[in-house]
Order: structure tokens, then C-alpha cells, then sequence
């Protein structure tokens, strides 16, 4: 079938890739100068099916309905994720991104042995655990592990730091709870390799090209027009991909508005997807949940040779995490349901900060930080929508939140699974547009 895809980042690298290696003839369509140039630039990297949960959390849920008070444009979304944030209906998805995020990760292995994919990564994930409640959380974490079949082990505050030597030694701890089979990863890096890995395929990708309506049917259709870089940058992000560089199947066919059809459409373009879908009768309750990060060089100094993390680490307290992303470091989290990718909030950022001069102080070169802000399109249970949308010829991938990275591979590979005619190897029902509507 000839299938297009709308959007670039992780997820529509993947799914590309794994379309095309279905047999598909496949085009990519990205309004950006790159492959994840947008919420997919700076991510925070960490793959962890061990941690993995609906967001957000019941605590922070009750925080964002007493905030939505002061937001009434947010409030239904808000109340939506509050209602689902409750332990009974909580579980149950927990299980299904737990049981995605492990296909997930197979899958990566698989891509990156067999293809030889070269991106910077790290492994093993040390929960941080700063007082007695978070080591009794991490206590009541070990029996869900053990029946997952995932890898722990709990430690004492001299393990951690045996574990990671370059950690803060007057840093206070209760011990913390080492995860070996979770990673980390540059997720950009992976997507420019796997782009190569989709063009040798047959994938054809348009740059700079925006699509501004889709009209379903049995040859679904697709009106787009080239978008010049200062027009085409979108509001997901700060950054630019500067560093891209368009082979000929990257640029757009022509300047003016074009309309093309196809055989199906694949919908990766993250909070781009409502604008798109709503004029055809598909209202999805997507909204940005924006998140931050800092990365900076590590500091090369042959009398201190473990500064910095060896591999990724989480504060259990805080919910933010510090990885190693090659010779850098990289601290992410938080989350705002306002704002835009060029507004900082200085409350956001001091979290990321003092976790950083807390773990690893002196660690970095400080004046190479830079900080950056993308939107995690959420949907209001935390989990993904992929599969069927309900209107003829159009597919979907959407709606990650802040796990695109971890959940990228299983969703493409169950994508095209479904979309070639075969039974997905792990049962979508859960993730279907049905339990939107």
C-alpha cells in the first residue's frame, strides 16, 4: 500500500521504518528541517518499563484539579485525568503500558543489534530513595517487579554509592533501588540512524512541508504545502534541526498547496493531530503537558575520572531524573499545563537545578548548559491512542505523553502489524480511540 505519515519525530521514524519493512511504499511528511526536531530533541532519554505509569500520579492528579480551579479552559481535561487517576482503573492500564513498554524495549534491542544503530546510551536505572517514605515505596514497588519477572535489587546507601561513584557521598539516602535492565538513551540520535535505516527501505521524507487537511475515505487524502523554516517551526519546542541535511527525497515536490492521495494515513504529529482530526469529526482530548531539561558537557578531569552518572538515575522523591547521554548530562522532568516552548518558569526549572548540584555538584561544565522545554501531548488516562480511528483510511499513533521514547518501537511495530492485515503480537483493544469517545 502506499501510506503516508504526518510527523517526524520518534514515533513516525518507527513507524515508517517498520511499514516500509512490512513492504509498504511510505512517505513522511514533517513540517520541521529534521527528524525529531521538535518534542522528540531533548527528551529525558530514560527507557524504563519497571517505573512506567499512567500520569498523572493520584497526588499530583488532586494537585492539578485544585490548580484547574484557577484554569477553566483546563478543568474538563483536568477532571477527566483526575477520574482516572483512581487506584481501580489505574492498575489495569499501569499492567498495559508496563506490558508495551517491555515489547518496546525487545524491540529496540532488536533494531539496534541487527541494524548496528550507533546512539549514545547507558545502562542501568538507580532509584534514589531521600527518606523513609520513599524506601517503603520502593519496598511495595519489589513485589509487582517480581511478578513482572523485571530485575531489582534494593541497597544501602554504601551500594549506591559503589554503584555510582561519582554520586554526592553527602548526599542523604536511605539506600535505593536498582533497576539493571532499564537504560538510557539519546532518542534523537536513534531517530536520525533509523531514518537511514527507513530511506535504504524506499522511505521518502518532505521537509518543510506541512499538512494543513486531511480528508478521509477509501483513498484518504492529504492537502499540504511547503512551509519555509521560519514559518514551519511549531510550538513543541525551542530548538531547531539545525544540523539536517536534505537528500532529494527530503524536499518538498512543490510551493504551492498540493493534494495527494493515498492508501492509508498515519497520524504521528503529535498535538498537530487535533487540528487535523477535528474538522473530519474526531475530537481527541489531547493537550500539551510541557516538560523540561538541562543538559551540559561533563567536566574531563584526570584526577576525578567518575564525575557524573555512569548510567541514569531518578529522584523516587521529586520524579525527575539525571542520565548520562555520552560525555554530557542530562536532568529532566517537571510538567506545566500552560505556557509555550519559549516561556522558562524559573519554579520549573530550580527542581532540575538543585537535583543536579545535590547529586553530581562540580560535574558539569556549567557554561555549556542549555536548557530546553517540549510538550508531551497527553491524552487525560495516560495512555497512548494507536490503531484504527474510526474514519476511513486514517491510522493513529498519538498521544505518549512523556513516554514516546520508551513506547515508540512496540507502537510502530504493532501498528504495521494491524495495519498489513495481521494479529498484533499484544492485544490494542486497551489503547483503541473507542474508550475516548
Amino acid at each position: 500500500m502506499r501510506i503516508a505519515i504526518v510527523g517526524a519525530g520518534i514515533v513516525g521514524v518507527s513507524s515508517a521504518y517498520e511499514l516500509a519493512l512490512e513492504g509498504h511504499e511510505v512517505t513522511v511528511f514533517e513540517r520541521s528541517g529534521g527528524v525529531a526536531a521538535e518534542n522528540s530533541f531533548a527528551q529525558g532519554g530514560l527507557i524504563s518499563p519497571a517505573t512506567l505509569s499512567p500520569w498523572p500520579a493520584p497526588a499530583l492528579a488532586r494537585s492539578l484539579l485544585l490548580g484547574g480551579l484557577r484554569q477553566p479552559t483546563q478543568l474538563g481535561w483536568i477532571w477527566r485525568a483526575w477520574r482516572q487517576s483512581q487506584p481501580r482503573l489505574r492498575a489495569a492500564r499501569q499492567q498495559t503500558l508496563r506490558q508495551l513498554a517491555i515489547f518496546s524495549q525487545r524491540r529496540l534491542s532488536t533494531l539496534r543489534q541487527e541494524l548496528h544503530l550507533d546512539y549514545e546510551r547507558a545502562e542501568g536505572h538507580l532509584l534514589l530513595l531521600r527518606g523513609a517514605r520513599e524506601r517503603a515505596l520502593a519496598e511495595a514497588m519489589t513485589d509487582q517487579l517480581a511478578e513482572a519477572g523485571l530485575a531489582h535489587r534494593l541497597l544501602d546507601t554504601a551500594a549506591c554509592l559503589r554503584l555510582e561513584p561519582g554520586l554526592n557521598p553527602d548526599l542523604p539516602l536511605e539506600g535505593g533501588l536498582y533497576l539493571p535492565g532499564d537504560e538510557a538513551g539519546n532518542g534523537r540520535q536513534f531517530a536520525q540512524a533509523l531514518r537511514v535505516e527507513a530511506q535504504r527501505l524506499g522511505v521518502k521524507l518532505r521537509f518543510h512541508t506541512t499538512v494543513r487537511h486531511i480528508e478521509p475515505g477509501q483513498g484518504p487524502t492529504l492537502v499540504h504545502e511547503h512551509t519555509p523554516p521560519d514559518e514551519s517551526a511549531g510550538p513543541s519546542t525551542r530548538f531547531a534541526d539545525a544540523g539536517s541535511s536534505e537528500a532529494p527525497n527530503t524536499r518538498p515536490q512543490s510551493p504551492e498547496l498540493q493534494r495527494e492521495s493515498f492508501d492509508a494515513v498515519v497520524l504521528c504529529a503529535a498535538l498537530g493531530a487535533g487540528g487535523l482530526l477535528k474538522p473530519a469529526g474526531l475530537n481527541l482530548p489531547l493537550r500539551a503537558v510541557w516538560g523540561y531539561s538541562l543538559t551540559a558537557p561533563l567536566r574531563q578531569l584526570e584526577a576525578y575520572p567518575d564525575l557524573g552518572p555512569r548510567g541514569v538515575l531518578s529522584d523516587l522523591r521529586s520524579g525527575l531524573s539525571i542520565a548520562r547521554i555520552g560525555q554530557r548530562l542530562r536532568v529532566a522532568g517537571g510538567h506545566e499545563l500552560r505556557g509555550s516552548a519559549d516561556s522558562f518558569a524559573d519554579t520549573s526549572l530550580a527542581p532540575l537545578h538543585r537535583l543536579l548540584n545535590d547529586c553530581f555538584p562540580g560535574a558539569i561544565q556549567a557554561s555549556q548548559l542549555q536548557r530546553w522545554k517540549g510538550a508531551r501531548p497527553s491524552l487525560p488516562d495516560g495512555l497512548p491512542v494507536l490503531g484504527r480511528s474510526g474514519l476511513p483510511g486514517l491510522w493513529l499513533n498519538l498521544g505518549h505523553g512523556g513516554q514516546g521514547w520508551s513506547l515508540a518501537s512496540a507502537c510502530a511495530r504493532l501498528l504495521a502489524q494491524e495495519l498489513s492485515g495481521r494479529a498484533p503480537e499484544l492485544d490494542l483493544g486497551a489503547l483503541s480511540v473507542a474508550r475516548l469517545r
